[in-house]
Parts: C-alpha cells; sequence; structure tokens
C-alpha cells in the first residue's frame, strides 16, 4: 500500500495543485458573493425603502438563473467547466465593477439594479452547473467525496460568518453608499482572484463533451441528459429523494424556525439565532465528515439513507410541538449532521456515476431540483403557516415519511447502496 492511500482523503485532495487553485478561487469568490448579497438589499432599500423594488431585484436575479440553468448545463458540456466558469467570472468582473462605480459617483438608480440584478441572474445560469460540475475533473474518483466535502464546507462555513462581515465593513461608515461602494469593489476584486485561479488550472479546460455530443443543438442536448437521468433508476431516484428534501424538509423549516423562536420561544431573536446557525454548523459538521469518513455501501447504506430520511421526518413532526428552544437547537443540530452527511454522498454518488460528457447538465438537473423548489416550497408553506404552525411541519412529515416507505422498495435504492464506480469519459 502506498503512502499516498494511507493519507486523509482531504489531505490527499488538498495536495492536488489544481485543487488547490479551484479552491483558493473559489473561497475568495464566495467571500465575494457575501458582500454582494448584504450589500445590493442594503441599497435597493437604501435608494427607494420599498420592500416591493427589493422583491423585484431578487425575482430578476433568481428567475434567469433557474430558467437558464439546464442551457447552462448544455453549455458547460459542450465547451468544459473549467472554460465556462472562467468566462462567467470575467463578466460578473465587469458587472461588479460597472455597479460599484455608479454607487461611487452617485449616479446608481434603481433601474440600473434592476438591470444588474437580470445579470447576475443570466450569469448564474451557466456558472452554478458549470461550477458544480468541475471537481470530478481535477479530483480522481476515490477522491470525489473529500473534494465535494471542501467545496461545499468552505461554502456552508462563508455563508455562516460572511454576511456578519459584510455588516460591518458596509456599516462602518457614515454614508451608506460609501460601505456598499466598498463592498461592491470588493466583491469585483474576488472575481477577478477567482478568474486567475481558474486560468492557471491545467486540468479541466478540454471539452467535456467530445465528438458528436459537442455538435448537438442545445434543446438536444438538454433532452439528452434528461433521458439519461430519467433512465437510471438509480439516478432518477436520487433525485426525487432531493427534491422531496428540499420541498418537505427544507422549505417548511426556513419559513418555520422564525416564526416559531418569534411566537413560541421566550429568546425570541436569540432563539431565531440559535436555531439558524445549529441547522448551519451541523450542516458543517455532516460535510466534514462525509469527506473524512468511508462511504458505508450494501445493505449498510440503504438502512442508513432509509433511516435519515425517516428522521428528518420526525425532527419536522417533533418540531411542530415542542416548545424548548434548547431542544430544538439539538434537533437542528442533528439533522444539520445527518443533510449535510447524506447529501455530499448523494452528490459524489451523482457524478462519480455520470458520463463525464453529461456531468454539466446533470449537475443543472440537480441545481434545478434543490434551487427551484424551495422558492416554491416556502411560498405553500407561508400561507399554510398562517393557519397553524404544528399541522405544516407535522403534514410535512408525514408526507417526506411516505416518500421514504416508497423510496424503500424501488430498485434504485439497490443500485445505490452498491455501485460507486467512477462513470465512463463518454455517454
Amino acid at each position: 500500500m502506498s503512502a499516498s492511500s494511507k493519507q486523509n482523503p482531504l489531505v490527499r485532495v488538498l495536495g492536488l495543485r489544481d485543487f488547490r487553485l479551484l479552491f483558493a478561487g473559489t473561497t475568495t469568490s464566495l467571500l465575494g458573493d457575501q458582500l454582494y448579497l448584504i450589500a445590493t438589499p442594503w441599497l435597493v432599500l437604501t435608494l427607494t425603502g420599498d420592500p416591493l423594488a427589493l422583491g423585484v431585484v431578487l425575482a430578476l436575479e433568481g428567475l434567469p438563473r433557474a430558467i437558464f440553468m439546464l442551457v447552462g448545463g448544455a453549455i458547460t458540456d459542450r465547451l468544459s467547466p473549467r472554460t465556462v466558469m472562467l468566462a462567467s467570472d470575467l463578466i460578473r468582473f465587469g458587472l461588479t465593477t460597472l455597479m460599484a462605480l455608479v454607487v461611487f459617483t452617485g449616479a446608481i438608480q434603481i433601474w440600473m439594479l434592476y438591470a444588474f440584478g437580470l445579470g447576475f441572474g443570466l450569469v448564474s445560469g451557466f456558472a452554478v452547473p458549470a461550477g458544480n460540475s468541475i471537481v470530478p475533473m481535477l479530483v480522481g474518483e476515490q477522491d470525489l467525496q473529500a473534494g465535494n466535502a471542501i467545496m461545499m464546507g468552505i461554502g456552508q462555513l462563508i455563508s455562516f460568518v460572511g454576511p456578519t462581515a459584510a455588516g460591518i465593513l458596509i456599516g462602518g461608515f457614515a454614508s451608506s453608499f460609501v460601505g456598499v461602494g466598498l463592498a461592491l469593489a470588493a466583491d469585483a476584486a474576488t472575481f477577478a482572484v477567482s478568474a486567475l485561479c481558474l486560468w492557471l488550472i491545467r486540468a479541466g479546460g478540454r471539452p467535456a463533451a467530445g465528438g458528436p455530443a459537442g455538435q448537438e443543438r442545445v434543446w438536444a442536448s438538454i433532452v439528452a441528459g434528461v433521458r439519461h437521468m430519467w433512465a437510471d433508476p438509480a439516478l432518477r431516484l436520487l433525485l426525487l429523494i432531493l427534491a422531496a428534501l428540499n420541498f418537505f424538509f427544507s422549505g417548511p423549516l426556513l419559513v418555520s424556525i422564525p416564526v416559531l423562536a418569534n411566537q413560541y420561544l421566550p429568546e425570541g431573536a436569540l432563539a431565531f439565532g440559535l436555531l439558524m446557525s445549529a441547522m448551519s454548523g451541523g450542516s458543517l459538521v455532516g460535510i466534514l465528515l462525509a469527506g473524512a469518513l468511508p462511504r458505508p455501501g450494501g445493505k449498510a447504506m440503504r438502512t442508513f439513507l432509509i433511516a435519515l430520511l425517516a428522521g428528518f421526518s420526525l425532527v419536522l413532526g417533533a418540531f411542530g410541538f415542542i416548545r424548548s428552544t434548547w431542544a430544538d437547537v439539538a434537533l437542528l443540530l442533528l439533522a444539520g449532521i445527518g443533510n449535510g452527511y447524506i447529501m455530499i454522498v448523494m452528490f459524489t454518488w451523482m457524478q462519480a456515476n455520470t458520463p463525464k460528457a453529461l456531468l454539466g447538465r446533470m449537475m443543472s438537473i440537480v441545481m434545478l431540483a434543490s434551487s427551484g423548489l424551495i422558492p416554491v416550497s416556502q411560498a405553500i408553506s407561508g400561507a399554510v403557516i398562517t393557519w397553524n404552525l404544528t399541522m405544516l411541519l407535522a403534514s410535512a412529515g408525514a408526507m417526506l415519511l411516505l416518500v421514504t416507505l416508497w423510496s424503500a422498495f424501488q430498485p434504485g435504492l439497490r443500485l445505490f447502496s452498491t455501485n460507486l464506480t467512477a462513470a465512463p469519459a463518454e455517454a
């Protein structure tokens, strides 16, 4: 047994030059994203004081991202994840720099923010599937789970601490426009750093889809990706489970946590912060565990997945009845650990068992099932919770339990638990 095979997979992955460059560029860019996510809403409200205007800006960012994500996946497969990410970073560098300039000069108007929001949304539709397809191009199959854990873990960590840092930067100046302008300028700089890191990466730059697939029309390419996913029982099952988790678990929880803290827990805003931190912190722990520990296989994997899904449904039901802050914190911490772990395992399995020529399209479908369903779930949950919080969580838990029972008898579950092999290079 070689010395490298005895290393912890997290250490082994970080020993790869190209992966370190990706990690450095992505980490820098994610920090910039947090600045943008705080600066933009603050700027909209400073300019207009109108929550409706903020909603329009957010919608102009979110809708194009969802609509163009499948197209972005097809383009990623036609070119390469690295090429699409590099182009996306350069475009966003230009947009953010221009946005910072109009803020510093005082020329900013609300219509400009609408235009910037639309531009960022369009570019994100390409950047998201590309960013989720590049790790298999840089990391060997045996270390793919560790590579995903590192990338998703740093994203979770930055989303945990980044908003506070952004708030300090923006709020540290007497003029909100100065603070927002500096935040946007720093965000632009992070895109430049990320683009430089991508430029220096040697691997992953060749087209992901060679041969005839590279000449397909975009729509035909998207259809081919969807057909491949739907024809594979295990991929189809995992996608449906992922969609169910986002619709019945994540959406209702994100709506219920602030309502529970505000109306039922004595600590109020403090309880809200503790509950959100417990969920985020637990997810980070689960992600790191998935990267460091070997993946269970066979019957143990099947049993673990079904038990975990059932546990999520029980957490939802219990959350609707328990009125103790610390008990709720413990529930969300455990749920977060399980959620972070299983997301890495499922995500890695999908990557490893998808031909590299289809990775961009597969990741676009997966991300659409995640980011596309949560807002819908939140809207429905917001309507139901006005009647009764306990009813929302109990019904969501019951639906997730039904999905769990259905999943336990699907043939794709056996394939998922036994087949973790590197996908062929071509479709």
